[in-house]
């Protein structure tokens, strides 16, 4: 797929899920390669979260005693409880790191060599090329971040006054989204600094505001309700498998507590996967309206075209 040509609004929504059909299978084998590790970290770590909060809740809060509960494994586990978190939170700024930059890594390679002809070693290599790179746009993304945040607080709560503004912050985080997705694609070009990055990302985002803005809202959205429908299944099932013991008795509370455990880790890791996977598939849309954008403001693949003529004269 050429990535350097105009699209309009279908086109944006269409070519994501033509790129993910001739790419996907290489595309997501190099992105589980690459962050495979963080993943499982994750998971693993997350389990045990997620089951201290169910054995917490209905446990503890359930029975009344719920402090009584978290004083008692504080007091006993407060070493490796912190030690988790530690490890949680570093991993998981590495790994949402190197989950984010993933997309914008492989585009780049995908410009470079004319599709995807380039192996895991490729991406590794640029991994390691761009860690200056990628300190650098995460500390200017934080201090960015601070009046970005304060605006997108005060737009999302007029926006959910009404109803339909409600509908509308899909698009109010797109825009958001786009916004620090396409810098970080301009700045791993390499032509431009943070802040040429950043200046140069604005410049593209006004130029086709709404298809580029609604393309993103509208993966944002069907992300959301993707989510909901995935974390609603195990709740049906976890309620189901209660009746059916209500038929040969009244559960006990272990038997309460053991079946809305299970459903809960059902839930985080089927969410676990689906948003890392889906929130991949956002970004593929984001590096295709970079680079229409960028032909568009700088007809990169027509002027490509003409030297290739000239030359051949």
């Amino acid at each position: 797929m050429e990535l350097y040509k105009s699209r309009s609004f279908n086109d944006f929504f269409q070519d994501t899920f033509t790129f993910l059909k001739e790419n996907g299978k290489h595309f997501f084998k190099e992105y589980f390669i690459i962050n495979g590790i963080f993943l499982l970290i994750l998971a693993v770590i997350g389990y045990f979260f997620t089951k201290f909060y169910t054995d917490f809740i209905f446990s503890g809060v359930l029975k009344g005693d719920g402090s009584t509960v978290i004083d008692s494994y504080l007091n006993e586990n407060l070493g490796v409880f912190l030690g988790m978190l530690f490890v949680f939170i570093v991993v998981g700024m590495v790994a949402g790191i190197v989950s984010y930059a993933f997309p914008a890594i492989y585009f780049n390679l995908y410009s470079k060599n004319g599709g995807a002809n380039f192996e895991t070693r490729d991406i590794l290599d640029t991994y390691k090329r761009h860690i200056g790179k990628l300190t650098v746009y995460v500390l200017c993304s934080i201090l960015i971040s601070i009046p970005a945040m304060l605006v997108l607080v005060i737009c999302t709560v007029i926006l959910t006054v009404t109803i339909v503004g409600i509908f509308a912050l899909p698009l109010l985080i797109g825009a958001f989204t786009l916004f620090y997705g396409m810098t970080l694609m301009e700045y791993l070009e390499g032509k431009k600094g943070i802040w040429e990055s950043f200046s140069y990302a604005w410049t593209l985002l006004k130029s086709k505001f709404w298809p580029a803005v609604g393309s993103i809202g509208l993966f944002f959205l069907i992300i959301y309700i993707i989510q909901n429908i995935i974390s609603i299944i195990p709740y049906f099932f976890g309620m189901a498998s209660l009746f059916t013991s209500f038929g040969e008795g009244s559960p006990s509370d272990e038997d309460i507590s053991s079946a809305m455990t299970m459903v809960m880790l059902v839930v985080f890791f089927l969410t676990f996967l689906v948003s890392s996977v889906l929130g991949t598939v956002v970004r593929v849309n984001e590096g295709l309206i970079f680079y229409t954008l960028k032909e568009e403001n700088e007809h990169v693949n027509t002027k490509s075209v003409i030297d290739q003529i000239g030359s051949g004269e």
